[in-house]
C-alpha cells in the first residue's frame, strides 16, 4: 500500500514503459546532460530553480565559459557572478551558487559532495536539489520531487479523483517506480515526459497540497530588487538619494533594507554596494 493508493508490479512496469518509450523518441539535449559533471549539475540545478529550461539553456554555456570550474566561480567577485546570471531572475540564487562554490572549495577540496547531508549544508541546496544532484551527477538512486515529476505522477496515479496531493505521497510513488540501474537517465526521462504533459494535459500543480502560484513579476518587489541589483552590477555602488531618483516606488527603502538584511547588499553611510563575502 502506498499512502492512499496501491500500486502493483504490473502498473510499475507499464508506467516505466510509457516513460521510456516517450524518452527514446523525444529526449532533449542539454549541456549538463551531455557532460553531467558534478560542477555542471550544481550550476544547472540552481539555475533551474523556478526558471524554465529554455532560459537556462540561453545562459548556461556563457556562464560556464566565464566560470569553467568551481574554483573560478568561488574566486570571482559577486558582481561578476550576478552579471553572468542576469536574465535568470531571483538573484539570491546566484549568490547562493557563489557561496556554495566557496564552501565546496573551502570545505570539500573542490569536490561537490556526494552525500545528502553534506549537500543540504551548501547555500541554496535543499533536500530536493540535493537529491537531484546525487542522481544527475553521481547516478545515485535517490528520491526527489520537482514540478515536472509532480505532473507525471499526479497524471498517472491520481487521475481526476483526488486533489491536495502531498509530496509525501508522491515521494513514495517515485521511490516505488525508481529503477536501480541508471537512475540518472530515468529522471531525465521523467523530466522530458513531464514537460510534454504540461503542454498537453496541464501541469496539475493546482492539485498539489500547499501549492502557491507565483505572483506576477511586473510591479512586484522582485522587480524592484532586480532594478537595484542591476544598478549595483553596473555602477558597483549607488547613493541612496540617487537611487530614489531612478526608482520611483514607495517600497524602495524596504526593499533595500531587505537586501541588506539578507547580506546581498552592504550599506555604508548613504552608499549601497554588493557584498564581497
Amino acid at each position: 500500500m502506498i499512502t492512499s493508493i496501491s500500486i502493483s508490479a504490473a502498473q510499475i512496469t507499464a508506467f516505466q514503459k510509457t516513460v521510456w518509450d516517450f524518452y527514446r523518441i523525444h529526449h532533449r539535449a542539454m549541456p549538463w546532460r551531455s557532460e553531467p559533471t558534478p560542477y555542471f549539475v550544481l550550476v544547472s540545478e540552481l539555475m533551474l530553480q523556478q526558471t524554465q529550461v529554455a532560459r537556462v539553456l540561453a545562459k548556461f554555456a556563457a556562464f560556464i565559459r566565464k566560470f569553467p570550474t568551481v574554483e573560478s566561480l568561488a574566486a570571482a567577485p559577486l558582481a561578476d557572478v550576478l552579471a553572468a546570471w542576469s536574465g535568470l531572475g531571483y538573484n539570491r540564487r546566484a549568490k547562493f551558487l557563489w557561496q556554495a562554490a566557496q564552501a565546496v572549495v573551502r570545505d570539500h577540496g573542490g569536490q561537490v559532495p556526494r552525500t545528502q547531508q553534506a549537500l543540504v549544508e551548501l547555500p541554496g541546496v535543499g533536500q530536493n536539489t540535493a537529491g537531484a544532484i546525487l542522481a544527475y551527477a553521481y547516478n545515485e538512486p535517490t528520491v526527489f520531487i520537482e514540478t515536472n515529476i509532480r505532473t507525471v505522477f499526479i497524471h498517472h496515479f491520481f487521475g481526476n479523483h483526488k486533489d491536495a496531493v502531498s509530496d509525501a505521497e508522491l515521494r513514495e510513488l517515485v521511490a516505488a517506480t525508481l529503477p536501480v540501474e541508471n537512475p540518472r537517465e530515468w529522471y531525465w526521462a521523467l523530466m522530458d515526459y513531464g514537460t510534454e504533459l504540461k503542454s498537453t494535459v496541464g501541469g496539475q500543480l493546482e492539485r498539489v497540497k500547499n501549492y502557491k502560484q507565483q505572483s506576477p513579476f511586473k510591479g512586484s518587489r522582485r522587480q524592484i530588487r532586480g532594478q537595484v541589483i542591476k544598478l549595483l552590477i553596473e555602477q558597483r555602488s549607488v547613493n541612496l538619494d540617487e537611487l530614489k531618483l531612478l526608482i520611483h516606488d514607495e517600497r524602495l527603502q524596504d526593499v533595500c533594507n531587505e537586501l541588506v538584511a539578507e547580506g546581498m547588499v552592504v550599506q555604508k553611510a548613504d552608499e549601497l554596494h554588493l557584498t564581497d563575502s
